[in-house]
């Protein structure tokens, strides 16, 4: 069982089994979510995605992406850290998609390399892209 937490640890999770996709993402909104060029993303079926017991409730902020899909994200409200995020898109629907910065115990380093990067037309010039990995302009 893998587990994470929000920076405070008054929210926590646990998955179960392995993230159907991992994917970097360089959309303006992952943008401003992270704060940084790009974020991490475990796409995780809803049924492997499990809140810990004692977890407050997290703080929903929903807004309409660039793609013209509802993006959700989903953060402490003591901290600020985002835990997750939900699409109504259909390549979304019945997934939450993790920031895996939120992953306990360094898991993150560990983890396997992305299987995809989106949004790749706003990718930082000076980062490269990662080999091997598809490359999409948008959510395609």
């Amino acid at each position: 069982m893998t587990s994470g937490s929000c920076i405070c640890g008054d929210f926590k999770y646990e998955l179960s089994g392995e993230s159907a996709m991992t994917a970097l993402c360089h959309c303006q909104e992952c943008h401003k979510i992270t704060g940084s060029c790009f974020s991490t993303c475990l796409m995780v079926p809803e049924d492997k995605f499990s809140i810990g017991s004692g977890s407050i409730q997290l703080k929903t902020f929903t807004m309409k992406h660039e793609s013209g899909m509802a993006l959700s994200v989903h953060f402490c409200p003591n901290c600020g850290t985002t835990i997750y995020k939900t699409a109504d898109a259909e390549n979304f629907k019945g997934l939450v998609i993790l920031q895996a910065g939120t992953l306990d115990k360094g898991l993150a380093i560990d983890m396997e390399k992305p299987n995809a990067e989106f949004w790749t037309k706003y990718r930082t010039s000076w980062l490269e892209r990662v080999n091997d990995v598809k490359q999409y302009n948008e959510f395609e």
